[in-house]
């Protein structure tokens, strides 16, 4: 059975992995390859805390040779699935807890970045699965359809169809091939319908763009 965290259970400093593209949303689930050293030191350090959370954060675009400045809000996810490689490489799964706002970055000796994170804006994410009363879901994934026509995708139809609302549209969110732009918007969005909604104009205008690079990719 998956853990439940009460706001209590929460760290104050979370250990970050900046990684452009990737999107965590609470409940969600987000394989990782895990191979840099400094990366591997941080997973070795998570596994001896209680609570095993990990931030993941999009970072900006930096110049050369400076490390990326962090947006400002992420999703922490507890550590729920690990092995290792024969070359070394940790593969590991994380499951999406709660987001949070970078209140601050924390100095220290660790080779990882880590942050001082403010949870107050998005204690709703540890109540439960979200529901969305307004969902179409017809509509929904008849626009769905077409849009992995323009990206050029695949999908279990079967499986989508039987897909509880914040599994459907969360998964959508987290595996369709946005920008990092639009990732954190999905990332943002304060509800699920407004997920939802937020995921139905980015489809919206990859069709309407036919599959420019920059809409679907």
């Amino acid at each position: 059975m998956a853990r439940r965290f009460a706001p209590a259970d929460l760290p104050d400093a979370l250990p970050v992995f900046p990684l452009p593209g990737a999107l965590l949303l609470p409940r969600g689930r987000l394989p990782l390859n895990i191979f840099e050293p400094r990366y591997l030191t941080m997973l070795e350090d998570v596994m001896k805390t209680e609570h095993r959370l990990i931030g993941m954060v999009q970072p900006l675009e930096s110049r050369a040779g400076e490390p990326p400045e962090l947006r400002r809000i992420g999703c922490a996810g507890r550590l729920t699935a690990f092995s290792e490689t024969e070359d070394g490489r940790y593969l590991i799964t994380l499951s999406g807890v709660c987001r949070f706002r970078v209140a601050r970055e924390l100095e220290g000796f660790a080779p990882y970045r880590r942050v001082e994170a403010d949870w107050r804006s998005f204690l709703g994410d540890l109540e439960g699965e979200e529901d969305d009363p307004g969902l179409d879901r017809d509509a929904f994934l008849e626009l769905l359809m077409r849009f992995f026509q323009v990206a050029q995708l695949s999908s279990d139809w079967e499986s989508l169809r039987k897909a509880e609302p914040e599994m459907l549209v969360n998964s959508l969110a987290m595996l369709c091939p946005f920008s990092v732009e639009e990732k954190q918007a999905l990332l943002e969005a304060p509800s699920l319908s407004e997920r939802r909604e937020t995921l139905t104009a980015l489809m919206r205008f990859a069709i309407v763009s036919g599959g420019d690079e920059g809409s679907v990719q």
